[in-house]
């Protein structure tokens, strides 16, 4: 019979992968073969642990339990191995990073490459997604995010100070005109980015200036939306309109002219960059020397 961190290991794949025949190409085994070991642990437990269907799985309830403490018994095996050989305190084992789209290309990735090459026994996985995920799942060691995050059960480490801009191209302020006060957004094409939980649309702003400045809501409207934040900016260096979006993926395209930064007296929410990690996860080297790294790079 399989070990029992084996079995762990083999479902976290299994639920990571979200297919059988996914998970299949990731172990380097069949499809069947995959099915079966499922199909042997469900026998074995007396409860069925995913619903198959033609094209995709889900996990059912009871799987969702297992795999939350199979994640956790899997990190705790690997923090315990690391703590008792000889590589105390030296970074070694499975590092798991999640990171949005476009700043995980862009950033992110090229800086793992430079970190393994630092600290070659870390395995690094990479997974990037549109919208972060819950702070509560043991998914990920380390998550790189905009903003700081709503629970203060988790560690947040700044790395970077960072802002949302508005701009647009110089063809399309020439066509429209260029808006002087938040609320002639009102009456600008305004390109949408549909990511995480704030309200689709609305645009908040704030005069620069002032002791206590408060905020003004705008509702905006546009004829293209995405959830890409790299297409939002392709869109209004095209011209289509005004977009709003973080300094570090535009201020390239503000140095060379292509955007033009849209009512600069105005402060638009902090999009400061922080590395978000589980308390537990503050003793683990692999982490410390992780977040260390980015801090120092960005």
């Amino acid at each position: 019979m399989a070990s029992v961190a084996t079995e762990l290991g083999f479902f976290s794949t299994l639920a990571g992968a979200g297919s059988l025949s996914a998970a299949a190409r990731e172990l380097g085994v069949s499809t069947p073969a995959v099915s079966k070991r499922l199909a042997q642990m469900e026998s074995r437990l007396g409860v069925a642990l995913v619903n198959r269907t033609t094209r995709r799985m889900s996990l059912t309830p009871e799987g969702e339990t297992f795999l939350e403490h199979a994640r956790r018994i899997l990190a705790d095996i690997d923090d315990l191995e690391h703590l008792l050989g000889s590589t105390r305190g030296k970074p070694a084992g499975l590092l798991r990073v999640n990171a949005t789209l476009g700043f995980g290309r862009s950033h992110v990735a090229p800086l793992i490459s430079r970190f393994v090459r630092k600290h070659p026994e870390v395995e690094v996985q990479l997974q990037l997604s549109v919208n972060p995920p819950p702070l509560t799942d043991d998914a990920f060691d380390v998550c790189i995010r905009f903003g700081p995050p709503p629970d203060a059960r988790v560690v947040a480490r700044l790395l970077a100070p960072n802002r949302r801009v508005l701009c647009a191209s110089p063809a399309y302020l020439a066509r429209h005109g260029e808006p002087r006060v938040p609320h002639d957004l009102a009456r600008h094409n305004c390109i949408g980015i549909r990511q995480g939980d704030e309200a689709y649309g609305v645009w908040r702003l704030a005069p620069a200036r002032g002791r206590q400045p408060r905020a003004e809501a705008v509702k905006t409207r546009g004829n293209l939306a995405t959830n890409d934040g790299e297409i939002a900016v392709n869109w209004a260096l095209d011209g289509h309109g005004i977009v709003m979006r973080a300094e570090w993926d535009v201020a390239r395209y503000l140095r060379s002219g292509r955007l033009v930064q849209v009512l600069p007296q105005y402060d638009t929410p902090d999009a400061d960059i922080y590395a978000v990690y589980a308390q537990r996860h503050q003793t683990s080297a692999r982490v410390r020397a992780f977040v260390e790294f980015l801090a120092g790079a960005l």
